[in-house]
Order: C-alpha cells, then sequence, then structure tokens
C-alpha cells in the first residue's frame, strides 16, 4: 500500500488518534481546549501535511502556521507546547507506516514525514517568535509613551505606575546611571533575588561575564544617544551563578530626574534548546541514515563469511595453532556483528511495546544474564529495592538491553572484588517517579569525559563503539524518563535513572 493511499484511508482514525493525545499527553492546556476546537485545528493541518507530502505544495500549511500562531498567542500557549503538538502528527502516524508499508518503502516514507514536520515547526517557529517580537517592541513603545506621560503628569501616583509594571509577565527594570532604580517581581525571579534585593545594585552584576563588554558597550552608546541596537541577546547571571540565554528590548527614557534605559527582559533558554534539538535532530538522522546503510552492506557479507568459517571449523581437522586462529576469526566476526547491531539500534527509531511490569524484577532478570561474569571476576552485589513499587508502564526488552549495557559497563570498569550496588525507591515529588541507582566502586571516568558520555560514537575504551550509552539514552527517554552519570565518592561511577509512574 503506498503512501499516499494510507494516508487517505487513514485520515479519520490518524486526526482522531491526533486529538486523543493532544488532550492526554502534550499540557494542561491543551486537555483544556474543547474536543470540537482541537478537531478544527488538526483536521486542516493533517490536510496540508498531506499536500506537502504527496505533491509539494506548502501553501496550505503556510496558510495554516499563520492562522493556528495568532490563535496560540491569543490561548497564552508557549513556543514548546505547540511544537509538541505538531511533533504528534509523526508519532500517531509512525507506527501505521510501519505495518502496512514495506520494508525498502518506510525510509523514503518517514524521510518526506520529517521534511514536511522540519519544514512546519521551523516556520511555525519563526513565525510566533516574529509575533513575540512585534508585541514586545509594541509594549516597549506603549510603556515608554507611558512613562514619559506619567514623567509630565506630576498629579499621577507612582504606585499607579508600579501597578502597571508589575502586571507584566517578563522582567522589567530601569538602569539608571549603571544601577538598578526601579523592576518588577518578574525581573527579580529571573535572576534568583527577591524584589527588594534588587534596587539598588550595579546592573553589570545581573550580566554573566561574557556578556558584560557587549552589554556595557551597548549602554553607553545608548546614553549618549548614539543610535545603536534596541533588541540584544546576551547572558544573564542568575543568584546561583548560573548564565542562562536572555532577550532584552530596551530603550532611553526620561525617568524622575534624568535618563535612564527602561528594558524588558525575557528568558529564552526554551527557544535555544528547541533549536538546538531541531539542530540535531537533523544531525542525528543523517549519521543515522548514513550508519544503516554502512551496517547492512557489511552485514551480508559478514555473515557469509562467518558461516563458511564455523562449517570449515566443524568438518576439517587442523594441526597445530590453525584450529585457534579459526576459532578465533569466529569470535571477532560475533563481536563484529554485536557493533553492528548497536549501529543499527543508533540508526532506527525506538518503537515501544509498553505493558505493566515490576522494575524489581526486570533488574533481577538482568543481574541473572549476567550472573557468571559476576562471579568471574568475583564481584559482590548488593541490592536495596524500595517495597511495593508500583508496576509501571515499559517495554521489558529494551528496558532489559538498556540495564545490561549499563551492568556490562560496570563490569568492564571493576578490577576482581570489585562491587556493584543496585538500588530503586519511589519519588513523589515534585512529580511521580521511580527511580534506580548503580553504583560501582572501579576507577570512575575522568571529570573531563561526563559531558560527552552520551554523546554518539563517544568512547574511551579500546574497542568501544560510543553507541552503548547513546542507546540506553534513547531508550529511557522514549520511555518518557531520563538517565544521568555522575561520579561517586571516593571513587566509581553512579548511574541514575528515572522512570515516570503514571496511575
Amino acid at each position: 500500500m503506498k503512501l499516499a493511499q494510507i494516508l487517505r484511508s487513514n485520515r479519520t482514525p490518524l486526526i482522531a488518534e491526533w486529538v486523543r493525545r493532544l488532550q492526554t499527553e502534550v499540557s494542561p492546556r491543551y486537555s483544556q481546549r474543547p474536543t470540537e476546537e482541537l478537531f478544527q485545528t488538526v483536521s486542516p493541518v493533517y490536510d496540508a501535511n498531506l499536500a506537502v507530502v504527496l505533491k509539494n505544495d506548502f501553501s496550505r500549511i503556510d496558510a495554516h502556521i499563520e492562522w493556528i500562531t495568532r490563535l496560540r498567542l491569543e490561548g497564552g500557549f508557549s513556543l514548546s507546547e505547540v511544537q509538541n503538538a505538531y511533533d504528534l502528527y509523526r508519532k500517531v502516524l509512525t507506527p501505521i507506516l510501519v505495518r502496512q508499508l514495506d520494508p525498502g518503502e518506510i525510509t523514503g516514507a518517514l524521510k518526506k514525514i520529517d521534511a514536511c514536520l522540519l519544514y512546519t515547526i521551523k516556520r511555525f517557529s519563526n513565525f510566533y517568535q516574529s509575533l513575540h517580537e512585534k508585541e514586545i517592541r509594541e509594549h516597549a513603545e506603549n510603556l515608554k509613551r507611558e512613562v514619559e506621560k506619567r514623567t509630565r503628569e506630576l498629579s499621577e501616583s507612582e504606585g499607579k505606575y508600579r501597578v502597571l509594571v508589575e502586571e507584566i509577565n517578563d522582567g522589567y527594570f530601569v538602569n539608571q546611571r549603571g544601577r538598578i532604580v526601579f523592576a518588577n517581581r518578574a525581573f527579580a525571579d529571573l535572576h534568583g533575588y527577591l524584589l527588594e534585593e534588587v534596587v539598588g545594585k550595579p546592573y553589570i552584576d545581573f550580566v554573566a561575564e561574557e556578556s558584560r563588554p557587549q552589554v556595557e558597550k551597548l549602554y553607553r552608546q545608548r546614553m549618549s544617544g548614539r543610535e545603536t541596537a534596541d533588541l540584544y541577546v546576551y547572558f544573564r547571571r542568575h543568584r546561583n551563578g548560573r548564565t542562562l540565554p536572555t532577550e532584552n528590548k530596551v530603550k532611553r527614557i526620561l525617568f524622575r530626574d534624568g535618563n535612564a534605559v527602561a528594558g524588558i527582559c525575557r528568558d529564552i533558554t526554551e527557544r535555544i534548546e528547541a533549536e538546538r534539538r531541531i539542530r540535531e535532530s537533523e544531525r542525528l538522522a543523517h549519521i543515522g541514515r548514513l550508519t544503516a546503510s554502512l551496517a547492512h552492506e557489511i552485514r551480508n557479507p559478514l555473515s557469509s563469511v562467518k558461516l563458511n568459517s564455523q562449517i570449515i571449523l566443524k568438518n576439517m581437522t587442523f594441526g597445530g595453532n590453525d584450529q585457534r586462529r579459526l576459532e578465533i576469526i569466529v569470535q571477532e566476526i560475533s563481536r563484529l556483528e554485536r557493533i553492528l547491531d548497536e549501529m543499527l539500534d543508533f540508526a532506527r527509531p525506538v518503537r515501544l511495546n509498553l505493558k505493566k511490569a515490576s522494575l524489581n524484577t526486570v533488574l533481577d532478570s538482568c543481574l541473572e544474564i549476567i550472573e557468571a561474569r559476576v562471579k568471574e571476576k568475583t564481584l559482590t552485589v548488593r541490592k536495596a529495592y524500595g517495597a511495593r513499587l508500583p508496576r509501571i508502564l515499559i517495554d521489558e526488552e529494551k528496558m532489559e538491553q538498556a540495564l545490561i549495557n549499563i551492568f556490562l559497563n560496570a563490569l568492564e570498569a571493576l578490577p576482581p572484588g570489585g562491587g556493584l550496588a543496585v538500588s530503586t525507591r519511589a519519588l513523589r515529588a515534585p512529580r511521580r517517579r521511580l527511580q534506580v541507582v548503580i553504583d560501582d566502586d572501579g576507577p570512575g571516568l575522568s571529570p573531563d569525559d561526563l559531558p560527552y558520555v552520551f554523546n554518539p560514537f563517544f568512547s574511551n575504551k579500546k574497542n568501544g563503539t560510543g553507541l552503548g550509552l547513546f542507546n540506553v539514552k534513547k531508550v529511557i527517554e522514549a520511555h518518557g524518563g531520563a538517565v544521568e552519570i555522575a561520579l561517586c565518592q571516593p571513587r566509581g561511577t553512579r548511574v541514575r535513572l528515572t522512570l515516570p509512574w503514571g496511575d
């Protein structure tokens, strides 16, 4: 069955599933929208995507984006909420394509779907941001006129002015002679301070070290009356020492007894992260296609070499070390096949067969599989499982693959007589999750390697592919969870997994 026929014949159930998942998976805001409205927004974007995929016609999706952006902005939706809503198109469609298309057709179909979705999300993000920027410009101009009006009209109370500014959701501040002379609560919150701690402090204290030259230069230019950019991006400094990407919209104004700079600052961490994820997904998709193609090309001749080597080893008698040499050849071919499996796991998307299961039972099963290697190295395994943990929705097979990968990494690092500790517990705040912690007392990782351990093809092992932990992360995140690696004190490595615990 071709892609066009699948998309047309499954239109009604796919739209219904899309709407259902909008109401249950994206955000509380979507859950509160009427079902009828969601059908009215999902149906045209489904048809617009169909026009892109089958006819390369982008006109309908462009028109839809302009309409839905204004609708969602008015509804108070964030950029990431709508991006996640668009991404559901791929999630509801992929299982049907896998079932109904021939294996050779799936890659091409998914490529078309991904290209359509990438165009849609990029176009929406840009249009959404342009409207936001327009709102900021209009708001800043209105705010400037309001401040000037209130300065001229001395009879107006400063209390009303403060109420107006406090109602702004973004951070608002007035910088006069290099110090904050006025700020709203949102500005204080963005920087991790109480409002009373902000007023009177040098403005530059709220700017990260790497952005200070840029911000100071723009401030001097603006105060001298020279034309300069009103909107710029810099890194703000949070009280806890973190530096966070921020967008500033500023104007020179009259405030009390002289010139000052009024500004509206907005946290853009979410936007920057969304752009990073889009770039990363494009890069990984390209690497994945190359990897899958290479793995398939290697697997067939490798299988032939292995089969013939096994036949020769079984049917012939060798002298000296020749038989051992042939056994080594077969073992190394098996190792290459395992590497190819890891490469294919990296290239293909994770599809889960979710069923309720006990996480403690899955861990015990994994420990049984590696029991022989544990005894061989005389290792000690300590278990501290939480009692009466709830059963959760997981794909047992893929979860076992991920956990075994973690255990094998620990076994390779541990010296004979070393120890491995496995614990589980239920977390209820800030949201319900199950946590698995796996500690070893091996030599540990280099602190310089920690930021890169989940990157594909990064490995400090002599024969490592660098795909094991990447695939672990992919499986855990496909379950809606998270995985972290940290150093233990005084030595060793800790792997922490968290998985959602639903009803």
